[in-house]
């Protein structure tokens, strides 16, 4: 199970985020013009990988705070837009290292921090400068970095450390858990944070909380997510034969509701009409949960454990 998960599923999609990531950087490099196609392109591909393994959040991920300078998500106090616009006004040649750029806040580094340059340059006041376009190539080149020191971490060791039940796992049940914790963490987020968040209350929905808005992104990364974790639950079941069935099949319907919706950028949570569409697939993702929680977790002997969203 922890090999198949291992080489169908985690190497893979690592390499795709590396390798993405590092076209990323060279587009950026030969063309600063947000508008231009190929760039956004590129954009779009390394982000649609890193959320195919967003819920991956252990190892070399945490290495470094790998994850949050990739993707610095929810952003509730706006740190996005006013660390970008003070680096602009600062416009201080020498953060453009990588070195420096390495070392400065998480919240103007990564995708979100991209999708301002590519997609509202006039919410960060960024204006066609030498310096706007050096700072989204440190952006891009800091991205690919981190990328690849994710992917060499899992090639040169950390695979190993899951397979063998070594390293930071006493025995191969800790690596089960691991797995379990990313899945149901992972359904966790989808509802709390990328359903949750831009439905607000129903007298105050908070469409502009939805995911990569500004990009039009919102409803692609539910698609995205569910899809990489319907792959994880459904290898993590395998041995259940039933329960594996039942598990697809409600992934089949979540995602069938969630491509249903025709909604990019989740506008519809404002919409009364719309709204409950949008609140019934919250349901269903919370359904799913449960289903996970009550069967798979016990057929693997494993519980969820804590994790970050739980609060104290």
């Amino acid at each position: 199970m922890v090999d198949e998960i291992l080489d169908q599923q985690i190497l893979p999609d690592m390499q795709t985020l590396a390798e993405s990531s590092a076209h990323l950087a060279n587009a950026a490099e030969q063309m600063c013009r947000p508008g231009v196609s190929p760039l956004r392109e590129a954009y779009a591909q390394a982000f649609d990988a890193w959320i195919r393994v967003s819920h991956l959040r252990f190892g070399p991920s945490e290495v470094e705070n790998r994850a949050f300078a990739l993707a610095f998500w929810p952003d509730s106090r706006g740190k996005i837009p006013k660390t970008l616009a003070a680096h602009l006004r600062k416009a201080d040649p020498a953060l453009l290292s990588d070195a420096k750029f390495a070392q400065s806040s998480i919240a103007g580094r990564g995708f979100y921090a991209l999708e301002f340059f590519y997609f509202s340059p006039e919410d960060i006041g960024a204006e066609p400068s030498e310096f706007t376009c050096g700072l989204t190539r440190a952006i891009a080149r800091d991205i690919a970095k981190n990328s690849e020191a994710i992917y060499q971490d899992w090639l040169s060791g950390y695979a190993t450390q899951m397979r063998e039940a070594q390293g930071r796992y006493a025995n191969e049940s800790e690596v089960k858990q691991e797995l379990y914790k990313a899945l149901n963490t992972g359904l966790q987020v989808l509802s709390d944070m990328r359903l949750g968040r831009p439905l607000g209350a129903f007298d105050k929905p908070r469409p502009k909380r939805a995911e990569a808005w500004r990009s039009g992104r919102s409803l692609h990364h539910i698609l995205l997510s569910l899809d990489a974790l319907k792959q994880l639950a459904l290898s993590l079941s395998a041995k259940d034969p039933a329960l594996a069935e039942r598990l697809e099949q409600g992934f089949d319907r979540v995602l069938a509701r969630a491509e249903a919706l025709d909604d990019p950028r989740l506008e519809g949570v404002a919409d009364p009409q719309k709204r409950f569409r949008i609140e019934a697939l919250q349901q269903q993702v919370n359904d799913l949960r449960t289903l996970i929680e009550a069967e798979l977790g016990p057929s693997l002997g494993v519980l969820a454990g804590f994790n970050s969203l739980d609060g104290d």
